[in-house]
C-alpha cells in the first residue's frame, strides 16, 4: 500500500503490517507480495509495471506503480489543458501495459467542457476522455472503470486534482487537499508519497505526487500506440525510410498540408522519438559499465588469490 526507505505497509487478509524492505528487491506500490507466517516475503510477478524515465544526470529508472490495470492521467479544465504533457502521459501509460483514460477534472470552472473533450480528442486516439467535478462530487464518469478487483492510478502535475478525484470515489476524505494558484492552476504537494487506497466499489486506486519532469522509458510500442495517427500515416508514406521533411509521396506531410495533423502534434512525435533514443542508449553505457566492473572485480579477485601449486 506504501513504500518508504526501510519498510513496506501491506495490505493482508488479517488486515494492514508493516515489512521491512530488503536491499535487493525493488518493489513499489501495487506490488503482490507472498508474505510468511515469520514476516519474510517475496515478489510475485507482475501484471503491468508504470515506469518513469530517469532524471537528468540519472541512468537508472524509477518505477511508480505495478499491477495497474487503468492509468488516469488527470488534468484540470481550470486552466488552458497540457496537451503535450498529456501525450507525455498517455506514452508512460501506453507502454505500462495498462489502459489509460484521460481524465479532465473541475468541469465547473470551464465554460464549455464538451468543447475542451473535442479539442483534445486528435491527441489522446483510443483514450476514452471523461469530465469530471469532483469537488462537487461528480466522478460518475468514472464508476465504469472502477469496478471490483481492479487497480487504478493517477497521474497528473499538482493542482490538477488527483486527491480530490480519489477522495470522491473513497466517498471520504482519505487524501489531503490544497490550495492552488489561481494563475497557473499549479499547487504545492498535498500528496508527498504514492499510496494505494481502497475504494467502496471494490476497487483500489493510487494517488501519485504532482510529476514535474516526466521522462520516458521503456521502449516505443508506448510511443506508438500514443501516436497511433501519426504511425498510421507514416506506414503509408512512398518510401519506407521517410523522414517526413519534404520527401515525395510523403503521408505525413500531406495530412499537416490538409490541416488533418497539426505541425505541433508532429513535432511532439519526434521530440519524444529522440528522448525515447537518448534513453536507450544512456541505460546501454550504463549496463557496459557494469559489466565491465563486474569483469574488473573478478579479475581482481582471481589474481588475489594464491597460485596451485
Amino acid at each position: 500500500m506504501r513504500v518508504d526507505r526501510s519498510a513496506y505497509d501491506v495490505l493482508t487478509e488479517d488486515g494492514p503490517t508493516r515489512l521491512p524492505a530488503l536491499p535487493a528487491c525493488e518493489v513499489t506500490v501495487g506490488d503482490w507480495l507472498a508474505v510468511t507466517d515469520d514476516g519474510g516475503w517475496a515478489l510475485l510477478p507482475r501484471t503491468s509495471l508504470l515506469v518513469r524515465g530517469a532524471s537528468s544526470g540519472v541512468s537508472r529508472t524509477q518505477p511508480l506503480a505495478a499491477n495497474v490495470d487503468v492509468v488516469l492521467v488527470v488534468a484540470s479544465l481550470s486552466v488552458p489543458i497540457p496537451v503535450r504533457r498529456i501525450e507525455r502521459l498517455l506514452t508512460l501509460a501506453w507502454e505500462s501495459g495498462a489502459a489509460p483514460v484521460v481524465v479532465l477534472t473541475k468541469a465547473d470552472l470551464h465554460p464549455d467542457p464538451e468543447a475542451a473533450v473535442r479539442d483534445l480528442e486528435p491527441h489522446a486516439p483510443g483514450a476514452p476522455i471523461v469530465v469530471t467535478s469532483a469537488a462537487e462530487g461528480d466522478v460518475a464518469a468514472l464508476a465504469p472503470y472502477a469496478q471490483p478487483g481492479t487497480t487504478l492510478v493517477l497521474l497528473g502535475a499538482s493542482g490538477a486534482g488527483k486527491s480530490t478525484v480519489v477522495n470522491a470515489l473513497a466517498g471520504a476524505t482519505v487524501m489531503d487537499t490544497g490550495d492552488v494558484r489561481g494563475v497557473d492552476g499549479k499547487g504545492r504537494h498535498t500528496t508527498t508519497h504514492r499510496e494505494l487506497v481502497l475504494l467502496p466499489s471494490g476497487a483500489v486506486v493510487i494517488d501519485t505526487p504532482g510529476l514535474r519532469g516526466v521522462a520516458l522509458a521503456g521502449s516505443e510500442e508506448g510511443l506508438a500506440l500514443a501516436f497511433s495517427d501519426v504511425e498510421e500515416l507514416a506506414a503509408a508514406c512512398r518510401f519506407a525510410d521517410c523522414a517526413h521533411v519534404g520527401e515525395p509521396g510523403c503521408a505525413v506531410q500531406a495530412s499537416i498540408d490538409a490541416g488533418d495533423l497539426s505541425a505541433a502534434r508532429m513535432e511532439s512525435w519526434r521530440k519524444l522519438q529522440r528522448e525515447l533514443s537518448f534513453q536507450a542508449r544512456r541505460t546501454d553505457a550504463r549496463l557496459r559499465a557494469e559489466e565491465r566492473a563486474k569483469w574488473k572485480a573478478i579479475t581482481k579477485s582471481n589474481r588475489a588469490r594464491p597460485a596451485r601449486l
